[in-house]
């Protein structure tokens, strides 16, 4: 298997710092970037040592200058950019539409659409200089079009950007650049847990329902990985949690409840 150079915004924690163990576990090189030194430097300790070469460095998403950074780097240290994986992003998922404070609505607009959009130009540019690449978007809760109580700003960014992504790549159609979207389902994060400790009334409410459809980074990472290394239908996309799978989790639950993925999170 011919290994691949990676770069991932985002990466510093959740999803983003799992995909980034999993790839350079197998031997790839991975740039790992994130908001803060102490949260590169942080993520590049928790996961330590590997097979692969692990770089990290601070990146703002929302401006396109630092994402042009992180590709000179990448480039710097490993010569050229194979897969760029635009999973920074942000979720605030508390207060309906109108409640919404101003603030974390543009720092979810900043984060979600303007950071995958210089993202996936930076990588588009590069790599048809390059003559090949695969560039993968992170989608979420809201991106197929459906509704759950606090997302819809989170969930309309994620829309715009499934449908920014199929743009995409209709665009880079005969380049040698591929665009794939992926939809990790409802993984157990900081971020997820922040949210529930905010609002832990909603949360007891839909808790046995969650219990059935969340997973864990690890057991998650390391399938995603295997679909992007495989990938090569452009425009097509990566899912995990399909509604098949939710509908027999949900009569599998009926039968044997599912140990609760909660507890470990002191929840």
């Amino acid at each position: 298997m011919k290994l691949a150079n990676v770069v991932i915004t985002g990466s510093t924690k959740g999803i983003g710092r799992g995909l980034a163990s999993e790839f350079a576990l197998r031997g790839h090189n991975v740039l790992v970037s994130g908001r803060s030194d102490e949260s590169v430097a942080e993520a590049l300790a928790a996961i330590g040592e590997q097979p692969g070469k692990i770089i990290g460095q601070v990146c703002e998403v929302s401006e396109r200058e630092q994402q042009q950074a992180l590709w000179d780097r990448a480039v710097e240290e490993f010569g050229s950019v194979d897969v760029w994986i635009n999973n920074a992003g942000l979720a605030r998922t508390v207060w309906s539409i109108t409640d919404t404070p101003t603030d974390q609505i543009e720092a979810m607009v900043h984060t979600n659409m303007r950071g995958t959009i210089f993202g996936s130009i930076v990588a588009a540019n590069g790599m048809k200089a390059q003559g090949h690449g695969k560039i993968f978007n992170i989608l979420g809760g809201g991106s197929d079009g459906e509704y759950f109580p606090g997302i819809a700003i989170y969930g309309t960014t994620k829309r715009g950007l499934d449908y920014f992504s199929t743009a995409l790549s209709k665009e880079l159609k005969d380049t040698g650049v591929i665009v794939g979207r992926v939809r990790p389902g409802m993984v157990i994060t900081d971020a997820v847990i922040r949210e529930v400790r905010a609002d832990p009334e909603r949360f007891q409410k839909s808790r046995k329902m969650m219990n059935n459809i969340v997973d864990r980074v690890e057991t998650v990472s390391p399938f995603i990985v295997d679909e992007m290394l495989a990938f090569t239908k452009n425009g097509s996309k990566i899912r995990w949690l399909t509604g098949a799978t939710i509908g027999l989790r949900m009569l599998k639950g009926l039968i044997r409840k599912r140990p609760d993925q909660f507890e470990d999170f002191g929840l």
